[in-house]
């Protein structure tokens, strides 16, 4: 039985996230045009720099419903919160020790993404 409480969350994590990577599919096409390879894959590592934890936090975020598991609901929210920030962290740590990328297409292929998910939600939040 599909829980109709978390549907249109659900979907509207969905629709946010395809945003989020059709978003990072153009800024990696675009770093990789002015910059060559190195810029692509610096760019790529920042975009999935913000793609990974998002999908982990929405996995939080919808893993409980309905008002007899409130608190239920609220910790695992919490949780995810938590987990996205360390593994954000992490993933940068990731990038810049391990990949040797250049932190100014990292940056900005982060930032691309991640407002081009906020700008998403915003976008289909708004629709009812």
């Amino acid at each position: 039985m599909i829980n109709t409480l978390t549907k249109r969350g659900k979907d509207l994590a969905k629709k946010g996230l395809l945003f989020q990577i059709i978003a990072a599919i153009v800024v990696t096409i675009i770093a990789g045009v002015i910059g060559g390879i190195p810029s692509a894959t610096s760019a790529a590592a920042g975009a999935l720099i913000s793609i990974l934890p998002t999908i982990v936090f929405s996995a939080f975020a919808f893993r409980y419903a309905g008002a007899s598991k409130n608190d239920l609901v609220a910790r695992s929210f919490s949780q995810g919160s938590k987990l996205k920030l360390a593994l954000t962290i992490i993933l940068f740590v990731i990038a810049f020790k391990g990949l040797n990328a250049a932190p100014l297409e990292i940056f900005m292929a982060f930032v691309i993404t991640t407002a081009s998910h906020g700008l998403a939600m915003f976008h289909y939040g708004s629709k009812d």
